[in-house]
């Protein structure tokens, strides 16, 4: 069933934004944790990838050093150009089944959620 309704916890979003603003004017990376029920995401926080890299208009991390775990729902990264749109290689790297965006200045208006197929989602905070 594809998602059509995005719920983040509002601690978790704050979490994710900070650190973007501390990584900043590099791009952040993180690993979006929470569940998928029924179309709806509840995305409960966000983790730092083991051996991410960030730099200057890139962020990555290595699919191999993921631990297997159902629980992470997709990824979420920073734009420091401010756009929170996907780019070409966003939308071929994208893992799992959200992508989230936050361009500068990192706040809840600069943030837009994705599904795995690029399209916008809406979403609330909790």
């Amino acid at each position: 069933m594809p998602i059509e309704r995005v719920e983040i916890k509002r601690e978790a979003l704050e979490m994710f934004l900070g650190l973007c603003r501390q990584v900043h004017p590099k791009e952040n990376i993180m690993l979006i944790r929470g569940k998928v029920k029924s179309g709806r995401a509840i995305v409960d926080e966000f983790l730092i990838p083991p051996f991410s890299t960030y730099a200057h208009g890139f962020s990555g991390f290595s699919m191999h050093m993921i631990p297997f775990d159902l629980s992470i729902i997709g990824v979420a990264h920073s734009h420091p150009s401010g756009y929170n749109a996907p780019s070409i290689q966003d939308l071929n790297g994208i893992y799992g089944r959200l992508m989230m965006i936050a361009g500068f200045p990192y706040n809840e208006g600069s943030l837009a959620v994705y599904n795995s197929k690029g399209e916008e989602l809406a979403f609330t905070l909790v």
